[in-house]
């Protein structure tokens, strides 16, 4: 079957941000076979993001209004390509970033391939990483070593096989806009048998506002917990560290949960997933 690759792009509410993202899909010398917006904007912008999706010759469609991971496993159940490379709103390709995702996936279809990353924020630069995170027993990213054989995944510049959603594999949706949904999710499917690899020069400019910075939110330290028991206690059993990680997040987590109550609950959660 000859490869197709799909751009699964989510947006809300950033209809300005979404037309430079778009023009620099239509600028690459190689083109993807189809651009699905997925929109999951509130009312009033949601006619400025159609009127933009049929200006740049984009598939649109009005996501479930229930977040940023939702309207992820939404998008990509909708694309029709035998790849999906998925984008967000704030993001914009560089010159010559599509040619080089076309190259890498020709040589291995059925990995999983991600880029990194060049970060602004409010318009200044921030930060250049060559390759995307992977999760680490604390439940949060750190840097992959191997470039071709890893449990990485780019949150917003991924490109998946379809049969990772095919099967029926999805990202958590539990856990609100800003945790480690994404790198848990990396290393769900390197258990499944999947493999990341690490595109070779690839990457997005990703531009942010200073909020970034400071996002703590309470559904990250969940996120954060359940992803460090799935790994300490299935994908890379360790029963001293998931000791020591349980009680440092029970620590973060105590003004709002009773860890006595809240641990048996998302050790139930990560065990119908992982068990």
């Amino acid at each position: 079957m000859p490869l197709k690759l799909s751009v699964a792009l989510i947006t809300r509410n950033r209809p300005e941000s979404l037309n430079r993202a778009l023009a620099s899909i239509r600028a690459q010398s190689h083109q993807p076979d189809e651009v699905l917006i997925s929109d999951n904007s509130d009312p009033d912008y949601a006619g400025a993001i159609a009127d933009l999706a049929h200006r740049w010759d984009c598939r649109y469609l009005l996501a479930p209004v229930r977040g940023m991971y939702p309207n992820r496993n939404f998008a990509a159940t909708q694309c029709t390509g035998t790849h999906i490379h998925t984008m967000d709103d704030d993001h914009i390709w560089p010159a010559g970033h599509l040619e080089k995702c076309w190259t890498a996936l020709e040589q291995e279809p059925q990995a999983i391939w991600t880029t990194g990353e060049r970060g602004f924020i409010d318009g200044e630069f921030y930060a250049h990483v060559e390759r995307a995170n992977q999760l680490s027993p604390s439940g949060v990213g750190v840097g992959i070593t191997n470039p071709d054989d890893n449990w990485g995944i780019a949150d917003g510049s991924t490109i998946y096989p379809r049969d990772v959603f095919d099967r029926g594999f999805r990202l958590l949706e539990d856990f609100g806009d800003y945790n480690a949904s994404y790198l848990e999710f990396g290393a769900y499917l390197y258990q499944q048998g999947f493999k990341s690899r690490s595109i070779p020069g690839a990457y997005v400019e990703h531009y942010a506002d200073c909020t970034i910075l400071t996002r703590r939110p309470v559904s990250m330290y969940r996120s954060r917990l359940y992803a460090s028991i799935a790994y300490n206690r299935y994908f890379r059993p360790h029963p001293g560290r998931l000791g020591r990680y349980l009680l440092t997040y029970s620590w973060h987590l105590r003004q709002v949960h009773n860890p006595i109550t809240y641990l048996p609950q998302v050790f139930e959660q990560v065990q119908q997933r992982w068990g």
